[in-house]
């Protein structure tokens, strides 16, 4: 008898599972394909909220998108070692007159090296003072998906430009990633850098091993005040309060720089005296 017993339990916890399985299968394509969107829902409890955008959204109108329950802005600025983003000078003054926090990213180039085009984006941006960290951002784009390049090289550039942009604002720049590139190069080698991961579909997971400080859930988001071909604009959440994103703001390098030296000739006339 207990032998039947079990078998008949075995038996219905496998009808379960064929029954659950369709209605699985069933919500992962409506999430894939974007006819079911979870992400905004979730993403809503996050305090801090924000967008990034490029020339793609056309002329901004800074105080009415700023005006729609947004914190942060992230500004393209350049790409590869020879392209600048047609409307950065326009969007970054534009959106300076805001209360927005600020910040620009580069978009990095797989085909040109690490230091002209951290040339490129420091040139482009200039002082970062008071402004968010600096964001570099490493996706595939071509046929990269299908031909992803060396990860040696690519970890070499990749390092190399942080550690420039590092060295010049004086705080870690965020890598902006995906999912597969994060896989491919990022994981175990920037561990150090704060991460922004790009998912439209579903949260960040335990794929991401817990750690994200940006995460970006959409890219099909519509708001007001932007009029260029692309009707859509990226959205994005902060892991963490409005105190702790200031952690995230570019230090006046100047004023520590000229701090120091005063601090040393004060140093110098007492050892000389």
């Amino acid at each position: 008898m207990e032998t039947r017993d079990a078998n008949k339990g075995k038996k219905r916890k496998k009808t379960a599972l064929f029954s659950i399985l369709p209605g699985m299968a069933l919500f992962l394509f409506l999430v894939a394909t974007k006819k079911l969107c979870i992400n905004p829902l979730i993403a809503a409890a996050y305090p801090v909220q924000g967008v990034d955008v490029s020339h793609y959204q056309g002329d901004i109108d800074w105080e009415n998108l700023a005006g729609q329950d947004i914190d942060f802005a992230y500004i393209k600025a350049t790409e590869g070692s020879g392209h600048v983003d047609e409307k950065f000078q326009e969007n970054w003054t534009a959106a300076g007159q805001t209360e927005l926090w600020l910040g620009a990213y580069h978009f990095f180039s797989f085909d040109s090296d690490a230091e002209s085009q951290a040339a490129l984006f420091m040139d482009t941006v200039g002082d970062l003072s008071g402004k968010l960290a600096p964001v570099v951002d490493v996706e595939y784009y071509g046929d990269k998906r299908t031909h992803p390049p060396d990860r040696g090289q690519v970890v070499r550039q990749l390092r190399e430009f942080l550690e420039i942009l590092e060295g010049q604002y004086g705080v870690k720049p965020v890598i902006y990633t995906t999912r597969p590139v994060y896989g491919r190069y990022i994981k175990k080698e920037f561990d150090q850098y704060p991460l922004w991961i790009r998912n439209v579909y579903f949260p960040p997971g335990l794929e991401m091993g817990g750690r994200w400080e940006f995460w970006q859930y959409s890219d099909t988001a519509v708001m007001d005040g932007y009029s260029g071909d692309e009707k859509y604009i990226d959205r994005n959440v902060f892991f963490g309060g409005r105190e702790k994103i200031e952690d995230f703001l570019v230090p006046n390098i100047r004023e520590i720089k000229a701090a120091a030296d005063r601090k040393e000739e004060r140093a110098e006339d007492g050892w000389k005296k």
